[in-house]
């Protein structure tokens, strides 16, 4: 998606801005961000992450609940729509096509040897393009700092937040692991096939 939804951290910038009398330019120098990030984040094209919503908060001497207001709410809202519908049906074909990939290999080499070959090859290069929209498909959407900002309005703190960060990384290093073994597997069966026809 690329852009977002509008949401009151725009007008809030904006307003809390013009009160302290500030341009773009003036804003961006204290948050240490470019005037074009200040400026994509009043126009709603992009949100602040955690870090700069800490900044602005101390900069405007508001709390953060009073700068990001109704967002939180949208932000919940986003991140059950969008993960679950678009998330879970990526990651299903991903898996579908992961699965198929690793037991179609043997018997297409068996039955159509170097086509199989080839089949299966853009089998599993689509089976990767999959693995690499999931991933997407969470940058793509902001799913990242959206979790990072309604976990630290619900009372984390930035260390509880990198936690879970790193927490939430571990369900893609153990899809990594064995989506690797099952590569080497392939190879290595692939050559043993090769030596014995």
């Amino acid at each position: 998606m690329s852009e977002m939804r509008q949401m009151d951290i725009s007008s809030q910038i904006k307003k809390y801005r013009g009160a302290l009398q500030l341009s773009q330019d003036e804003l961006a120098e204290r948050i240490y961000v470019t005037r074009q990030t200040v400026s994509n984040w009043e126009n709603g094209k992009t949100y602040p992450d955690i870090h700069s919503l800490l900044l602005l908060s101390n900069l405007f001497h508001v709390s953060l609940d009073e700068l990001i207001k109704g967002d939180v709410l949208t932000m919940k809202q986003e991140i059950n729509k969008t993960e679950v519908a678009k998330f879970n049906r990526l990651a299903n074909i991903f898996t579908t096509l992961f699965i198929a990939s690793i037991l179609l290999f043997v018997p297409l080499i068996m039955f159509f040897k170097i086509y199989g070959a080839v089949f299966w090859g853009v089998l599993y290069a689509i089976t990767m393009y999959f693995g690499i929209k999931v991933e997407k498909a969470k940058k793509n959407n902001d799913l990242h700092t959206y979790k990072e900002i309604v976990a630290f309005s619900e009372g984390m703190q930035l260390d509880e937040i990198q936690k879970q960060r790193e927490i939430g990384k571990r369900p893609y290093q153990a899809v990594l692991k064995p989506l690797l073994g099952a590569l080497v597997g392939i190879c290595l069966s692939a050559i043993l096939l090769w030596l014995l026809t």
